[in-house]
């Protein structure tokens, strides 16, 4: 199927940047959990994060901090004061997985691209640069006081770009973050690229990519 959106809305993190949190967890903390500890410390650090979005809109650097500090408590694990700062710092360095910026500089001719991502407005800006596309819009969590996966953020985005989902793509590689509520509120298509950092569903209508580049022949588009 051919898809021709008025607008393509896409995560950031994970996406189209190299999600590089827990390799950077990992790294901070290899003194004090073990080897055989280290990927359920790694993975409460993950739950914890979203726990933490999922309430009011608090800074990120606060969703940080509070994460990892249940990480360690509920590992027994020391936590110290630069542990946040670090990961936090660690963000802007991150990269675009391979394919990303060739494809969003083909996709951009076309169809509108705008970012939205559970981001910070200091932030964003050197992730955008790294991706080198042009990008209609960016739309972080700190604007909409939100994140997702709640649909605050969303409807701030459909408000800002005065459409509606029913015209609109949305790409992710996080069902959880992203393709469930998009499923929710109606989006014209939705284009799964599965990082594997997170399992495939049935029963959302996403279009599953295994490969950055399907997304212009999924848009009718030559690469």
């Amino acid at each position: 199927m051919i898809f021709k959106p008025k607008f393509i809305s896409l995560d950031c993190y994970g996406t189209l940047i190299n999600f590089e949190m827990g390799p950077t967890a990992k790294k901070l903390f290899t003194d004090r959990v073990n080897e055989k500890r280290m990927p359920a410390f790694l993975e409460s650090f993950r739950f914890y994060r979203l726990d933490e979005v999922l309430g009011d809109w608090k800074p990120f650097f606060q969703v940080i901090e509070n994460a990892i500090q249940r990480a360690c408590k509920a590992h027994g694990i020391e936590y110290r004061s630069s542990d946040a700062q670090a990961l936090y710092d660690a963000v802007p360095t991150w990269q675009p997985h391979p394919h990303v910026v060739e494809t969003l500089e083909v996709v951009a001719r076309h169809i509108p691209l705008v970012i939205l991502s559970n981001s910070m407005v200091d932030l964003i800006p050197h992730s955008v640069a790294h991706l080198k596309a042009s990008f209609h819009a960016v739309y972080t969590a700190e604007d909409a006081r939100a994140y997702k996966p709640r649909a605050q953020i969303f409807e701030y985005m459909f408000d800002k770009l005065g459409c509606g989902p029913e015209q609109m793509m949305h790409c992710s590689s996080s069902f959880r973050y992203d393709m469930m509520t998009a499923s929710d509120l109606g989006f014209m298509a939705k284009a799964f690229i599965d990082r594997g950092h997170e399992p495939a569903f049935d029963g959302y209508g996403v279009s599953r990519l295994t490969d950055f580049r399907q997304l212009t022949a999924l848009l009718g588009l030559d690469l």
